[in-house]
């Protein structure tokens, strides 16, 4: 026999069976009856102190499959009562147990999903200790609820304060945890004070904007969370009977009344459509175009989502921002200036089209000018001038396009064999003339950013009158120009007002500085909340898409 053979692998077969105990989850006893609730309080803290070891080797996620925050942290905050249960005594749910499984199930309210804090454990889990005698002396399921109840505070805690999606290059909140210790105290004290619901709102954004959409969401949750609606093809033929599949999807949601012996005629289905665009901010004209269509498409749960990832974006920014700023809602087309927690400056503004995005940025804006040049950037000076140069050698003159050299110094355009240029070889600027039709109009505000945008007024001014007004190139077009420069120099003496009007209408050319600089910020929020009502903007760069996607909404 060969004895060093069955030693090589005995020895294997030792190892093996030793990496698959270490490997092999470990179970939960179902139950653990007492006879006496009084003799809880001896037998939970057995069954917590197995919870959290489970969890432990269970990386990190709890017996009802939701990640639970992290295993060190329960083991740190129930060390410190030596495993006892925090939430129940004696067969009894504390009250700031009800608070807290009452902000569980209303997560949805502050943007966050209630199965993300085991709402259905706890809500099958709490039914039975209420409901059956047998439950309520089960030592299993009261650990459980204390386990579940103390992992859903601390998350909730931090999801409060931090959000759930991914920081990024913007995020103006520089912490993006709390230690183990600070999410300890939070809920002893919480626990202690009879705080869980104070606690926990003090965590959320304290900004209006926040607090406005936090408020609308709630009343368009009552009156829509509830109602189904039919979806409907975004192309069609026969239109007799799309139109009755339309006039029962506004009647679905409230926007048709054809009750009453009303016949839903063109005039009363166009009347509905408007209704539907009017709540959910769209052009209103009454037709069922694409934009409408997939608007009407939606489901209620991706209204919420909308929303969810909005109030994401309030999470990003800190505690505070600056007395006095500028805020530049890209989806929104609306520029801010706010001061002393007011609005003082607010104007329309025309942003990036898809395919020229205006970036997302903070900065400072320092200085003003009145009369600009515009150097006309080089992709647009390729993709777009160099093709019309080409084809009309007049096309400078009357765009007020002047030609600059390595040199800084004019060209002749005359003197330039065009036909040579291309993305490759073109060793010129061309530089818009100041005047009326500058593209940037009479006045540029700057501020330091690596994408060379700015905002500006524009000649082209009825384009403030579209809905749609992701148009320009990337830099920001603002309707109120004039209020805007007149604020930032209020009270600054080296500017007088009646100087700038006096050089405005002179025509004159001027750089005025900020005496103090002004932070300013863009940002993408498309949901808002005005006057108790949730106001939709259009995802127009994809963003929110891109966001629930990282938030698995």
């Amino acid at each position: 026999m060969n004895y060093r053979f069955l030693r090589d692998n005995l020895l294997i077969v030792i190892v093996l069976s030793s990496l698959f105990a270490c490997h092999r989850k470990r179970v939960l006893r179902e139950r653990e009856i007492v006879g006496d609730v009084r003799q809880l309080s001896e037998v939970i803290p057995e069954n917590i102190t197995e919870r959290l070891e489970y969890i432990a080797d269970n990386q990190d996620v709890m017996e009802d499959s939701v990640p639970a925050i992290s295993s060190a942290v329960l083991n740190y905050f129930y060390q410190q009562s030596n495993n006892n249960p925090v939430w129940s005594s004696e067969g009894v749910l504390d009250g700031q147990a009800d608070s807290m499984f009452y902000y569980i199930m209303h997560a949805d309210e502050a943007g966050l999903r209630p199965a993300d804090y085991h709402s259905a454990a706890l809500e099958r889990a709490i039914t039975q200790v209420r409901d059956d005698a047998a439950a309520k002396k089960d030592a299993t399921l009261w650990a459980q609820i204390d386990v579940m109840m103390t992992d859903a505070f601390m998350k909730m805690v931090t999801d409060l304060r931090f959000g759930t999606g991914p920081r990024d290059s913007i995020t103006l909140r520089k912490d993006s945890v709390y230690s183990d210790t600070l999410l300890t105290n939070y809920l002893t004290s919480a626990l202690h004070q009879h705080i869980i619901g104070p606690t926990l709102r003090a965590q959320e954004p304290q900004y209006q904007g926040y607090q406005l959409l936090k408020s609308a969401w709630t009343n368009f949750k009552g009156k829509y969370s509830l109602m189904k609606w039919d979806s409907l093809p975004l192309s069609y033929t026969d239109t007799s009977a799309f139109r009755q599949q339309l006039i029962n999807r506004l009647v679905q949601s409230g926007h048709l009344d054809t009750s009453g012996g009303h016949s839903a005629d063109t005039a009363l289905m166009k009347k509905g459509i408007k209704a539907f665009q009017q709540e959910f901010n769209m052009y209103e004209d009454g037709q069922a175009g694409k934009k409408t269509l997939q608007a009407l498409n939606k489901s209620f749960a991706d209204w919420e989502a909308q929303v969810a990832v909005n109030m994401d974006r309030w999470r990003k920014l800190p505690d505070s921002l600056p007395q006095r700023f500028i805020m530049v809602n890209v989806p929104g087309y609306r520029m801010d200036l706010w001061d002393s927690n007011m609005v003082v400056v607010t104007s329309k503004v025309i942003v990036g089209a898809p395919r020229t995005r205006t970036p997302l940025l903070n900065s400072r804006m320092t200085n003003f000018v009145m009369y600009p040049y515009w150097r006309v950037p080089y992709s647009i000076a390729i993709k777009e001038m160099l093709p019309a140069i080409k084809k009309d050698r007049g096309y400078l003159a009357k765009k007020n396009l002047e030609v600059i050299n390595g040199n800084g110094d004019a060209v002749d355009p005359g003197s330039i064999d065009w036909n040579k240029l291309n993305k490759n070889y073109f060793p010129y600027v061309l530089r818009q003339m100041d005047g009326l039709e500058n593209s940037l109009g009479i006045m540029k505000f700057n501020f330091m950013n690596k994408y060379s945008v700015y905002l500006h007024d524009t000649n082209s001014r009825g384009l403030f009158g579209n809905s749609y007004r992701a148009l320009s190139h990337g830099c920001v077009r603002v309707q109120q120009w004039d209020s805007l420069s007149m604020y930032l120099t209020k009270g600054d003496t080296r500017h007088p007002r009646d100087s700038m009007r006096k050089w405005l209408a002179n025509g004159e050319k001027k750089q005025i500085d900020i005496q103090r600089g002004v932070p300013i910020y863009f940002r993408y929020f498309s949901a808002e909340g005005r006057d108790g009502r949730l106001v939709f903007h259009e995802d127009i760069y994809g963003e929110d898409k891109v966001l629930r996607k990282q938030m698995k909404r």
